[in-house]
């Protein structure tokens, strides 16, 4: 089957060409999940529910396309194909930062149809780390939904977030109840609000952690 053709808003304008490359459905979504690194197809597709198997076959096609996405086989024992962001698709994270900053108004309470996974607050939470002074390092977030750490500050190479705790010894541990991380996501609450009042505990002696018990 001939791929099908690329489609655009044939308007000589920046924005119109970011959007023929990024503007259809999903496509940003896929770019969230892939800032963890590389995944599977059956990881993406777990991680974004609501999307068919044909559309994200699709989009992934479409990316790899527009030279965001790559995709390679793993060595033995793996031997799965993985997909991972190039230079050109990691250069979208600040942009899903903005558009998460923008949309955190949106957020309201969580409906009893909103799927949910703990790695989708990593970048809410490092704006929220960035405005609490946090500095550089990495972030081990404990949710009730789950686990997971993040590089805090910067991230100019590398997965900006990951599952599971930190592969090494982190340079803060947090842990937030449902309410209180959604509170931070959406901009109502500080960090360093949330821990001197309680709502949120911090342990560790990195820059981050030092942080985040300042009064």
């Amino acid at each position: 089957m001939s791929p099908r053709p690329r489609r655009s808003y044939d308007q000589y304008c920046s924005a119109a060409r970011a959007l023929d490359a990024v503007g259809d459905r999903w496509t940003l979504l896929i770019v969230r999940e892939l800032l963890a690194g590389p995944r599977r197809y059956t990881d993406l597709h777990a991680d974004l529910p609501g999307v068919s198997t044909d559309v994200l076959a699709s989009r992934l096609k479409d990316m790899e396309r527009e030279g965001l996405t790559t995709r390679r086989r793993l060595p033995p024992p793996g031997a799965a194909y993985v997909y991972e962001l190039t230079e050109r698709g990691a250069g979208l994270l600040p942009v899903l930062e903005a558009l998460g900053a923008w949309g955190a108004a949106e957020l309201g309470e969580r409906r009893p149809t909103d799927a949910v996974r703990a790695h989708w607050a990593a970048l809410p939470l490092r704006r929220a780390l960035r405005r609490a002074g946090a500095g550089e390092g990495t972030v081990e977030v404990r949710l009730e939904e789950g686990t997971f750490h993040l590089r805090a500050g910067d991230a100019e190479d590398g997965p900006v977030y990951g599952d599971g705790p930190a592969p090494g010894e982190p340079d803060a541990r947090l842990t937030l109840d449902a309410g209180t991380c959604a509170a931070v996501c959406r901009g109502e609450l500080g960090l360093r609000r949330a821990v001197r009042e309680g709502r949120a505990g911090v342990t560790g002696e990195g820059t981050a952690a030092k942080a985040l018990r300042e009064p």
